[in-house]
């Protein structure tokens, strides 16, 4: 298949048509001798006569009838593509969006991204990141976006869209002697292992995760490192390590082997982003922005009318 050129199943299908080299060739904007060197080279290909010539005619043999039947639609789906590629390279549009994502996908972000796929045609391929590894996939290419934790400092990459920022919580075990505590205050931590990400992830990062010292300067012990949200929570669950969770991941993670408890005297909040590469910015990408912008304010407006 490698061997058959394109341009020799445009000729043979043109010539089906016109039934005469001379037209052929003006068709397509060749010399009628190109036209007989293309079908000469597709008959050798194939090997068989596809075109039976004499002085005063042209057709197809039998052979040739029916390879034209079978390649034409064939042809005709592969121009089809080309085409559709050539339209999206003009938009800098992408058929297909790859984007990751930490933990779990938001509602709302689920349904910009049906919205997106109903809009532009884009479909999403959505994959789950390591926990530690939040910008490499996106660096590297393999993803072409991805909703991480911020902050993002990295001057190769555009954050197109950052979400409401959530209240930290504290993940313990039942069993731990703080679990029925209702609340803990931000020194407490100094008393805990706190799970931390585990990956490549740019030193700042890290400590916007996991605090080093608590506001009075205790250190905070971190031995365990995590590269998703259900094996810290497998690790939390069994009493020995803590980890800090947002409010939205502890309303949809509830287990009965894990309670979930406000932080007093904690500043930092957490914040997610959509973040892609600057140099490959798309009209989807800004488009699946503007959608979760349109997502967000609509449900800030829902909760703050009266009941």
């Amino acid at each position: 298949m490698h061997q058959v050129h394109v341009q020799e199943i445009e000729c043979l299908l043109a010539l089906a048509e016109e039934l005469h080299f001379g037209r052929t060739a003006e068709r397509l904007g060749c010399s009628q001798s190109r036209v007989s060197q293309l079908i000469a080279s597709l008959e050798r290909r194939v090997g068989v006569r596809l075109v039976d010539r004499t002085s005063r005619r042209v057709q197809l043999s039998r052979f040739g009838a029916q390879f034209v039947e079978e390649v034409r639609p064939a042809y005709a789906a592969l121009a089809t593509v080309v085409v559709h590629a050539q339209q999206r390279a003009r938009r800098g549009a992408l058929r297909q969006l790859r984007v990751g994502f930490h933990g779990s996908v938001y509602e709302e972000v689920t349904e910009a991204f049906r919205q997106l796929r109903a809009r532009e045609e884009v479909a999403m391929v959505l994959s789950e990141i390591p926990l530690g590894s939040p910008f490499s996939a996106v660096l590297d290419g393999r993803l072409d976006a991805a909703v991480v934790e911020l902050p993002v400092r990295e001057e190769a990459l555009t954050v197109g869209f950052r979400f409401p920022p959530q209240e930290r919580l504290l993940a313990l075990a039942s069993s731990h002697p703080l679990a029925d505590a209702g609340r803990v205050h931000v020194e407490d931590l100094a008393g805990l292992d706190i799970l931390h990400p585990f990956g490549d992830a740019p030193d700042y990062w890290r400590v916007a995760r996991v605090p080093r010292r608590t506001p009075r300067g205790r250190p905070v012990r971190s031995s365990t490192g995590i590269s998703t949200v259900q094996e810290g929570l497998a690790l939390v669950s069994a009493g020995e390590h803590a980890m800090l969770v947002c409010r939205p991941l502890a309303e949809r993670a509830t287990r009965r082997d894990v309670r979930y408890l406000g932080i007093d005297g904690l500043r930092e909040r957490s914040q997610l982003g959509l973040i892609w590469r600057t140099d490959r910015a798309t009209p989807q990408l800004a488009a699946l922005s503007g959608l979760l912008r349109e997502a967000f304010t609509r449900d800030r407006v829902l909760d703050e009318l009266p009941v």
